[in-house]
C-alpha cells in the first residue's frame, strides 16, 4: 500500500484500532517516527509513522463507484468507501473490473427487475452504477464480439451471498440469450430448480452459515453461434465426505439426513427411522434443529424439486433408501472377538441396524457383516482372509458410508445434467464458478487445506489477471511500466502441489500401513524446515502452519491420513454391485479388469489436484471476470457493517492483494480535469497562460518538484505517497489563504464595531438635547393653559345665565304649540281612517271580480289543452307503434330530467312565494313608517304653533303680579306637554328601531334571494348538461344499433330482387326541396305544395338505355379523382383541398349509400403509397392534415341505416315505409346511377347533412382512422429518433476547461462556455421548432400537434429521469444546474409554441423538473421527509427519492445530501411497500399509445365549409365535376 511520505501536524489520517480496525483522527504532534493522533472518538493514540495513512477529506460523501478513483488507495480508504456505500444501500462497488458485492441481508427487488436488465443491456462498462448485471453483460458481449469463452468467478465466505449472486448472473444471461427449455422451462430455470436438490445433499450448517455449500460448483452455460443458450452443465468439486461420519458442535451433517428424519410417518416407518438424536452420525453435535428451517417442509420441497429436475418416484425412493441406510450403518458398533485382532457385532441394537441397512441396500446381511469385519488379501500364492479389530471395523464402516454417499451425490449431479441437456456442438460458453472462499478456523483439517489450496490457485490466476489489467491500462495511457514488480504466490503452490510437496508426502504416508499422523508430521518438519512458507508451532507434535496469501493457517494433521484415503474396498465393491436393487448396483458398477488388478489405493488429494488443474485449464482458456462477495456481519442482519470482519474477507478474497499490485505501480490516477481542479491552487499563474489541462498538469508537477510520476494520454499517474505530499502542500496554501481571510474578517469586524459605537454616541447626545427641549416646552405650555382656563371659566358663567333665561321662554312656547298640535292631529287621524276603509272596500270588490274571470279562463284553457293533448296522444301512439319503445337508459335519463324540471319548478314557486311574502311585509313596514313620520311632523307643527301663540300671549300680556296663578297653571300645562313630547320622542325612537330591523331583514332576504337565484342558475346549467348528455347518448346508441344492423345485413348479403326493381316505376319519390328538408334519410314528408313526380314505363326505358355509358363516365371521374389526389394539392384558406375534394365527390356520387364500390379501396391505396417514405415529415404532415379533416367530415356526415327509425322525431308510418322501399332500391349499381342523375337535378350543395352509410362507407371510415393513427405514430417516432441521441448528451454537463472558469478570465470566454453548455439543448429546441413549423405549414389541427409534443415531452422526461437514476455522476449539484438550464430552454419553447400547440407538454416534465429541483436546492440536510415528499417532490415515489438522495454528490460547493434520519425513514417506507406488494421499480415507462379517439378529434375541430375551396385546374376543366363549382352564398 506504500508508506506515506508527508504526514504533518494537522493532517487527517487513519490509524489502527482494535475494535473498528481503522479509525480516523488528526495528527497533533510528531516525534521522530512516532505520531500522536487525536481520534474521532476522543482517544489519543501513539503509533509508528509507517502505520499511519492519510485520509481524503474531499472524498464524495456517498463514496465512489470505482475504488481505483480513490485519491488514497489503501486499506482504510477501501474499507471507508465500502461502509459509506453500504449505508446508502449501494451494495456493489468496482475495483477496476472487479465487482465487490456486500450482502444486504434484505430484499432489494428494484435492483433486479426487468427494467434494470434492459438498462444494462449493451451499456458500456462503467457507464452505469456498479451491478452484477454489468459483469454478466461484459462477459456476454465479449463472447459474442470476440468469439471467446468467458468465465465469472464468484468467491466469498459462507453467507456472503455467492449463491444469490450466481442466480442473478444466470437470470441476466438467460434474459440476453434465453431459449425455451424442456416443458416450457428455460435453461436458467432448470439450473435454478436444481439448486434445492443440490443444497439438500451438498449443504450443511457450519459455524458461519446455516446453509453452507460444502462443495464447489462450476456452471457452464453453453451458447450457439447466434448467441442463444443451447445447453448447460454443472461440475462439482471436492464434496466434504468426512462430514458424513464426523461433525462437531454447533455444526450439522448434510441437510438430507435431518429432512428424512422429519418425513411423514409412513416414510419414517418404511425406512425404520426415529429421532435424529438416536443416530451416531447425527448426535455427535448438539445442534439438531436450525432456526428458520422446517425440516418437514424442506423434505416435501426437496421431493418436489426432484420431480422438476426429472427424478421419478422410483429413483426418489431408492435415493432416500440409500440415505437411510447410511444412517443405520453409523449405528453398527463392534466388540472384540474371540480371536486376536478380530471383532463381532456388539449387541442386538447393532444387529438390528445391520439387518436394516442390508434390507435397505437390498444386499445379503451376512455378506455385509463379513465385508465390515474382514479384509481379503490377494497374494500370488494364495488368498488370505484377515479379521479386523473393532477400531479397524469402525474405520471400514465409515469408509463404506462415505463412499456410498459420495457416489449418490455424483449420481444426482449427473442426473441433473442429463435433465438440463448439454450441447456437444457448442463452441462458446460462459462459466460461473461458485466455490468456497478461504477458510481459517480454530481447528483446520484436511478439507481446509484443500479449500485453501484451491483459493491459492485462484488467487494466482487473479493476480495474473489484475497485473495484466494494469499492463493494459499503462499501455493504453502510453506510459513506462517495465520496472513494476509482480506479486506472486507460486512458492506456496510449490509447497503444496509440487513433487515432494505436502500432497505428495501425504500420499506416500497413506501407502505405508504403519504410518501415523505423528510420523507424517515429523516428515513435514524435516522436509520443509527451511521453507519460509512453512512453520512448526511451538509445543505441538502434529500441527503445522502454512503462510497463505490471506494469512497464516495452522492445520491439525491428526486425521489427514484417514481423510486422504479414497480407495474402494473390494469387498464393499462386490457386495453393493451384487445388490438386488438396480439403483444401488448402478452406483457401484464393476471395475475394468486392469483396474481391478492394479493398486486399489486412490488419494483424495491427488484426485482433487487433477480436478483443480482441469478447472484452471478451463479458466485459462476463458476471459475471466471476478465478483468478490462480502458478508458485512456475522449476525446475518441488515444495516450492520463490522469493519474487522470485512477487512478479513477483503484480505482473504484477494481484494487487498489487488490493491498491493496497483500500489506497486501507480496507485493514484487522476484525470487532467480532476487534477487541475484539485491542485490548481498550488500554481495559479500556470493556469492563466494556457487552456490545455495536460500542459497545466505538467507545469504544476514540475513546480512542486515531484519525480517518478507519469503523464498519460488522459490521466496523471502518481507513485505511492505523492498524493499525500501534494495534499500537504495544498493544505499549506489553503491555510495561508484562510489566515488572510481571517485577518480581513477581523479588520471588518473591528471597523463595524467602531461605526456602531460612534452611531450610538450620536444617538445618546441627540436624546439628551431632546429631553431638555421637551422640559422647556412643557413649562411654556402650562402658562398658556392657565390663561386659557381663566378665559373659558368667565365665558362659562355668562353663558349659564343666558341659557337659564332662554330655557324658561322656550318651555312656555312649547306648551302652547303642543295644545294646538293635538287638536290638528285628532282631526287628521279621523279623516285618514275614513279614507282607508273606503280603499279596502273597493279593493275587495275588484279582487272578487278578477278571481271569477280567472277561474272561467282557466276552465276554458284546460278544456282546450285537453283536446289538443288527446290529439297529440293519438299521434304519439301512432309514432310509438312505428318507432318502438325508447331504450331503458333513455327512459331513466328522461325521468331524471323530469325530476330536475319538477325540482326547478318547485324552487321557482318557492322563490315566487318568498318574494311575494317579503314584498307584502316590506310594504306594511313602509306604510307604518310613513304613518309614524306623518305623526311626528304633525306633532312638530303643533308644537311650533303653540310656541308662536305662547310668544304672542307673552308679548301682549302686561307685567302684573296678580297674574301669577295663571302662570302657575300654564306651567303645569307646559310640564304635561313636555312629558307628552318626551313620550312622542320615545315612540319615534321605537319606530326608528323597528324600521332599522325591517331594513336588516330586508337585506337578509335580498341575500337569500341572491343565493336562491345562483342555485337556480346552477340547476339550469345542470339541466342543460344532462340534456346534452342525454342527446349524445341517444345519438351514440342510435349509431351503434344502426351499425350493428348494417353489419348483420352485410353478413346476410341479401341482394335486391327483380320484383323490387319492377316496383320502382310504380313508386312515387320526391326530390329534396327547401320545403321538405333532407330526403336522403329514407323518409319523405307529404306536402300539399309539392306534387309527387311519377315515372311511366316509357320514361324508365329511356333512362335505362344510357346506363352503361353512365357507369363508364363515373369510372373515368373516379380515375381522374385518384390521379388528382395523388398529387400535392396544397391548401385553400387553411383547409386541405384533397380532403374536401374527396368528400364532395363521394357525397355527390352517393358512394356512402351503396352496398358495393371500389372507390374507397383506391383512395386508401393512394394514401398508403403516399406515406411509404417514413422519413419525409412534410409529406406525412400533409396527409395527417388531410386524413384528419376527411375523418372529421365523415364523422359528422355518416350515419348508419336505421338511425332515422330511432330518432325521437315523429313521422308518419307511410313515409317511413316508403323510405325503406326507396333505400332498398338504391342498394344496386343501377339505382346508384339513377341517384347520380337525381343529384344533378337537386342543384346546389347546402350545409353538411347526415347520410345513411352502408358497410363499405363504414369500413372506409375505420381504415381511414387506422391510417390517421399510423401517420401520427410515424411523425412522433421520427421526432423521437432525432432527439434520442441528443438526450444522452443532455443528461450530463460537458466538462469545460478549467482555465475558462478561473479568476481573471474574459467575459467573452465565459459567454462562449455557457453557449457550449446549452448547445445540445438548443439543438433539441431547433428540432422541435422545425417539426412545429412543418405541422403548422400543413395546417395539421392544433389538437393533434399538441398531442405529438405532449408525448415527445413525456419521452424526454422518461429518458432524462431514468438516466439520472442510473448514473451517479449525473446526480451532482453542477449537473442539476446544467439540466435545469436546459429545461428552461424547453420552457421558453413551450411559451413560444403557445398553449394551443404545446398543450400540457411542460407538465409532462414534472419528474425530471422535481428531481433537478431537488439536486440544486441548498441545505438538504435540514429538509424533513414530509417537506421533500409534499412540497419539493410530490410526484416522485419513495424509491426514486431514495435513489436520488443516496447517489447525490456536490462537486461545486461540497454540500451533503439529506440527513441520515430521512434516509432511514425512506428505507422503512420502502420495506413497507415491498411487504405490501407495491411495485418498487424506480424507473419510468414510455407511453407509445395513441392518445386520442375519433370523437376527441371531432370535438376539438371547428366546422369546415367545404364549398369555399379553390379546386385544382385538372378538376375545374372537366365537365364531370361541374357540381364542384357551386359555392355557398
Amino acid at each position: 500500500m506504500g508508506t506515506p511520505v508527508n504526514i504533518i501536524v494537522g493532517s487527517h489520517v487513519w490509524v489502527e484500532d482494535p475494535t473498528l480496525a481503522w479509525i480516523d483522527g488528526e495528527v497533533v504532534s510528531i516525534k521522530n517516527n512516532e505520531v500522536h493522533v487525536q481520534t474521532s472518538n476522543g482517544k489519543k493514540v501513539t503509533t509508528d509513522r509507517s502505520k499511519v495513512f492519510p485520509k481524503d477529506m474531499e472524498a464524495p460523501p456517498g463514496g465512489v463507484d470505482d475504488m481505483t478513483r480513490l485519491s488514497y488507495l489503501h486499506e482504510p480508504g477501501v474499507l471507508q468507501n465500502l461502509a459509506t456505500r453500504y449505508e446508502l444501500n449501494e451494495i456493489y462497488t468496482y475495483t477496476g473490473s472487479i465487482l465487490i458485492a456486500v450482502n444486504p441481508f434484505q430484499r432489494l427487488p428494484h435492483l433486479y427487475d426487468t427494467h434494470m436488465m434492459e438498462q444494462y443491456k449493451g451499456a458500456d462498462f462503467g457507464e452505469l452504477s456498479p451491478h452484477v448485471f454489468a459483469i454478466a453483460d461484459v462477459a456476454y458481449r465479449a463472447m459474442i464480439n470476440e468469439g471467446k469463452s468467458n468465465s465469472i468467478l464468484v468467491s466469498g465466505e459462507s453467507g456472503a451471498g455467492k449463491t444469490e449472486t450466481t442466480k442473478m448472473l444466470m437470470r441476466y444471461l438467460a434474459h440476453l440469450g434465453g431459449r425455451s427449455g424442456v416443458e416450457g422451462r428455460t435453461v436458467e430455470q432448470q439450473v435454478l430448480e436444481s439448486n434445492p436438490v443440490l443444497e439438500a445433499f451438498g449443504n450443511a450448517k457450519t459455524v458461519r452459515n446455516n446453509n453452507s455449500s460444502r462443495f464447489g460448483k462450476f456452471v457452464e452455460i453453453q451458447f450457439d453461434k447466434t448467441g442463444r443458450i443451447s445447453g448447460a452443465a454443472i461440475r462439482t468439486y471436492l464434496l466434504e465426505r468426512s462430514r458424513v461420519c464426523q461433525i462437531n458442535t454447533p455444526e450439522r451433517n448434510y441437510h438430507c439426513f435431518y429432512f428424512l428424519c422429519a418425513a411423514p410417518p409412513e416414510d419414517i416407518q418404511r425406512y425404520k427411522l426415529s429421532d435424529p438424536r438416536s443416530f451416531h452420525y447425527l448426535n455427535q453435535s448438539s445442534c439438531i434443529e436450525v432456526d428458520g428451517i422446517n425440516d418437514a417442509e424442506e423434505y416435501l420441497a426437496t421431493k418436489r424439486a426432484m420431480d422438476i429436475v426429472g427424478i421419478n418416484e422410483e429413483e426418489q425412493e431408492a435415493i432416500f433408501r440409500v440415505v437411510a441406510a447410511v444412517l443405520h450403518l453409523g449405528n453398527i458398533d463392534f466388540a472384540k472377538g474371540t480371536e486376536i485382532d478380530s471383532s463381532v457385532i456388539k449387541d442386538d441394537k447393532s444387529r438390528f441396524h445391520l439387518n436394516t441397512a442390508a434390507e435397505l441396500l437390498k444386499c445379503d446381511c451376512k455378506n455385509l457383516e463379513k465385508a465390515l469385519i474382514t479384509r481379503v488379501i490377494v497374494t500370488p500364492e494364495e488368498i488370505i482372509t484377515r479379521t479386523l479389530d473393532p477400531a479397524s471395523a469402525i474405520a471400514s464402516r465409515d469408509a463404506l458410508a462415505k463412499t456410498i454417499y459420495s457416489r449418490l451425490f455424483d449420481w444426482i449431479v449427473e442426473k441433473i445434467n442429463v435433465s438440463i441437456g448439454q450441447d456437444p456442438n457448442s463452441k462458446q460458453l460462459i462459466g460461473v464458478l461458485d466455490i468456497y472462499g478461504f477458510e481459517s478456523f480454530k481447528v483446520n483439517s484436511f478439507e481446509q487445506l484443500c479449500i485453501n489450496y484451491t483459493n491459492e490457485k485462484l488467487q494466482q490466476h487473479f493476480n495474473q489477471h489484475v497485473f495484466k489489467m494494469e499492463q493494459e491500462e499503462y499501455t493504453r495511457e502510453e506510459i513506462n511500466w517495465s520496472y513494476i514488480e509482480f506479486v506472486d504466490n507460486q512458492d506456496v503452490l510449490d509447497l503444496i502441489e509440487k513433487k515432494g510437496g505436502l500432497i505428495a508426502l501425504l500420499d506416500e504416508a497413506c501407502m505405508f500401513p504403519r504410518s501415523t499422523h505423528e510420523t507424517f508430521a515429523q516428515k513435514l518438519y524435516t522436509t520443509f524446515k527451511n521453507n519460509k512458507r512453512f512453520a512448526k508451532p511451538k509445543l505441538s507434535r502434529t500441527d503445522f502452519t502454512v503462510v497463505h496469501y490471506a494469512g497464516d493457517v495452522t492445520y491439525q494433521a491428526d486425521q489427514f491420513l484417514d481423510k486422504n484415503k479414497d480407495y474402494v474396498v473390494a469387498e464393499h465393491q462386490d457386495l453393493l454391485n451384487a445388490s438386488s436393487c438396480p439403483f444401488v448396483a448402478g452406483l457401484f458398477p464393476p471395475l475394468p479388469q486392469e483396474t481391478a488388478k492394479s493398486s486399489k489405493f486412490s488419494s483424495i488429494g491427488s484426485r482433487f489436484k487433477l480436478q483443480l488443474q482441469s478447472l484452471m485449464e478451463t479458466l485459462s482458456s476463458t476471459e475471466p471476470h471476478y465478483i468478490r462477495c462480502v458478508k458485512p456481519n456475522n449476525l446475518l442482519k441488515p444495516a450492520i457493517f463490522e469493519n474487522t470482519n470485512v477487512i478479513q474477507q477483503l484480505r482473504c478474497g484477494g481484494v487487498l492483494e489487488a490493491i498491493r499490485i496497483s500500489c506497486a505501480g501507480y496507485p493514484t490516477r487522476k484525470t487532467f480535469y480532476e487534477f487541475v481542479n484539485r491542485f490548481g491552487v498550488l500554481a495559479p499563474e500556470v493556469l492563466e497562460g494556457s487552456n490545455d489541462d495536460k500542459i497545466a498538469c505538467q507545469k504544476i508537477l514540475e513546480t512542486m518538484g515531484l519525480e517518478n510520476y507519469q503523464i498519460g494520454k488522459t490521466k496523471v499517474f502518481l507513485r505511492a505517497g505523492q498524493m499525500a505530499d501534494l495534499d500537504a502542500r495544498r493544505a499549506e496554501v489553503l491555510g495561508r489563504a484562510a489566515r488572510i481571510i481571517q485577518r480581513q474578517i477581523c479588520t471588518y469586524i473591528a471597523k463595524k464595531q467602531f461605526v456602531e459605537l460612534k452611531k450610538s454616541a450620536t444617538q445618546l447626545q441627540s436624546f439628551v438635547r431632546g429631553t431638555l427641549a421637551r422640559k422647556l416646552y412643557e413649562c411654556m405650555r402650562r402658562e398658556a393653559a392657565a390663561v386659557k382656563i381663566q378665559k373659558n371659566m368667565r365665558r362659562h358663567k355668562a353663558r349659564e345665565s343666558y341659557l337659564q333665561l332662554q330655557a324658561a321662554v322656550i318651555t312656555l312656547q312649547t306648551g302652547l304649540r303642543a295644545m294646538s298640535a293635538r287638536k290638528e292631529f285628532r282631526f287628521r287621524k279621523e279623516t285618514k281612517a275614513a279614507v282607508h276603509i273606503q280603499a279596502r272596500w273597493r279593493c275587495h270588490r275588484d279582487y272578487s271580480h278578477y278571481k271569477n274571470l280567472q277561474g272561467a279562463a282557466l276552465t276554458y284553457q284546460c278544456a282546450w289543452r285537453q283536446r289538443l293533448a288527446r290529439r297529440e296522444l293519438r299521434k304519439l301512439k301512432m309514432a310509438a307503434r312505428e318507432t318502438g319503445a325508447l331504450k331503458e337508459a333513455k327512459d331513466k335519463l328522461e325521468k331524471r330530467v323530469e325530476e330536475l324540471t319538477w325540482r326547478l319548478g318547485l324552487e321557482k314557486r318557492l322563490r315566487t312565494d318568498l318574494e311575494e311574502a317579503k314584498a307584502q311585509e316590506i310594504a306594511k313596514l313602509q306604510e307604518t313608517l310613513h304613518d309614524k313620520q306623518l305623526q311626528v311632523e304633525e306633532a312638530k307643527a303643533m308644537v311650533v304653533k303653540e310656541r308662536e301663540a305662547a310668544r304672542k300671549a307673552i308679548e301682549e300680556a302686561p307685567p302684573v303680579i296678580k297674574e301669577t296663578p295663571v302662570l302657575v297653571e300654564d306651567t303645569e300645562k307646559i310640564n304635561s306637554l313636555t312629558a307628552e313630547v318626551e313620550q312622542l320622542k320615545a315612540l319615534l325612537q321605537t319606530e326608528r328601531q323597528a324600521t332599522e330591523a325591517a331594513k336588516r331583514e330586508h337585506a337578509e332576504s335580498e341575500r337569500r334571494n341572491e343565493e336562491l337565484i345562483k342555485k337556480f342558475e346552477g340547476a339550469e346549467k345542470k339541466i342543460e348538461q344532462l340534456q346534452d348528455t342525454v342527446q349524445r347518448l341517444e345519438e351514440k346508441a342510435t349509431n351503434m344499433e344502426s351499425e350493428n344492423k348494417v353489419l348483420r345485413q352485410q353478413a346476410v348479403a341479401i341482394s335486391p330482387t327483380a320484383k323490387s326493381l319492377a316496383a320502382y316505376p310504380k313508386s312515387p319519390f320526391q326530390l329534396k326541396t327547401p320545403e321538405n328538408g333532407n330526403a336522403l334519410n329514407g323518409e319523405v314528408k307529404s306536402s300539399p305544395d309539392v306534387t309527387p313526380i311519377s315515372l311511366n314505363p316509357k320514361e324508365l326505358e329511356a333512362e335505362e338505355k344510357p346506363q352503361k355509358s353512365l357507369n363508364e363516365k363515373q369510372q373515368e371521374n373516379q380515375d381522374l379523382l385518384i390521379k388528382c389526389v395523388s398529387q400535392d394539392l396544397g391548401f385553400s384558406s387553411g383547409k386541405p383541398i384533397a380532403a374536401c375534394l374527396i368528400y364532395r365527390c363521394l357525397l355527390h356520387w352517393r358512394s356512402f349509400e351503396v352496398e358495393r364500390t371500389g372507390v374507397f379501396d383506391r383512395i386508401i391505396q393512394t394514401i398508403g403509397s403516399a406515406i411509404e417514405s417514413q422519413d419525409n415529415n412534410d409529406k406525412l404532415a400533409y396527409w395527417l392534415s388531410n386524413s384528419s379533416t376527411l375523418l372529421l367530415l365523415l364523422q359528422r356526415t355518416l350515419k348508419t341505416t336505421g338511425a332515422a327509425g330511432l330518432t325521437p322525431q315523429r313521422r308518419r308510418s307511410s313515409a317511413a315505409s316508403f323510405g325503406r322501399v326507396f333505400s332498398g332500391m338504391r342498394a344496386s349499381p343501377q339505382s346508384a346511377g339513377r341517384a347520380f342523375l337525381g343529384s344533378r337535378l337537386i342543384g346546389g350543395l347546402g350545409d353538411l347533412r347526415q347520410v345513411e352509410a352502408k358497410y363499405p362507407a363504414l369500413l372506409f371510415k375505420q381504415q381511414l382512422t387506422a391510417f390517421l393513427e399510423k401517420i401520427y405514430g410515424m411523425i412522433r417516432d421520427n421526432l423521437k429518433k432525432e432527439i434520442s441521441p441528443l438526450l444522452g448528451l443532455c443528461i450530463q454537463a460537458p466538462r469545460t476547461s478549467r482555465a475558462s472558469l478561473i479568476k481573471g478570465s474574459r467575459s467573452q470566454a465565459n459567454a462562449l462556455a455557457q453557449q457550449t453548455l446549452i448547445a445540445h439543448w438548443q439543438s433539441i429546441v431547433k428540432i422541435l421548432t422545425n417539426y412545429l413549423n412543418v405541422l403548422k405549414a400543413n395546417f395539421v389541427p392544433s389538437f393533434l400537434i399538441s398531442k405529438v409534443f405532449t408525448q415527445i415531452f413525456s419521452f424526454i422526461n422518461v429518458q432524462l429521469f431514468n438516466s439520472l437514476l442510473l448514473r451517479r455522476e449525473c446526480c451532482s449539484f453542477s449537473n442539476g444546474e446544467y439540466v435545469k438550464a436546459g429545461l428552461a430552454e424547453l420552457e421558453q419553447w413551450c411559451i413560444y409554441a403557445t398553449e394551443e400547440y404545446a398543450g400540457s407538454s411542460w407538465e409532462e416534465l414534472k419528474h425530471i423538473r422535481q428531481a433537478v429541483g431537488f439536486l440544486v436546492i441548498h441545505q438538504k440536510p435540514k429538509k424533513t421527509l414530509k417537506e421533500i415528499t409534499n412540497d419539493l417532490c410530490p410526484v416522485l415515489s419513495i424509491q426514486q427519492l431514495y435513489r436520488i438522495s443516496t447517489m447525490y454528490w456536490d462537486d461545486k460547493y461540497g454540500t451533503h445530501t439529506v440527513s441520515s434520519d430521512v434516509i432511514s425513514n425512506m428505507r422503512v417506507m420502502m420495506t413497507e411497500d415491498s411487504n405490501n406488494a407495491v411495485s418498487s421499480s424506480f424507473l419510468l415507462d414510455d407511453d407509445s399509445s395513441i392518445p386520442f379517439s375519433v370523437d376527441d378529434i371531432s370535438k376539438s375541430m371547428t366546422e369546415i365549409e367545404v364549398t369555399d375551396i379553390d379546386m385544382p385546374p385538372l378538376i375545374r376543366e372537366n365537365s364531370g365535376f361541374t357540381f364542384l363549382h357551386q359555392r355557398k352564398d
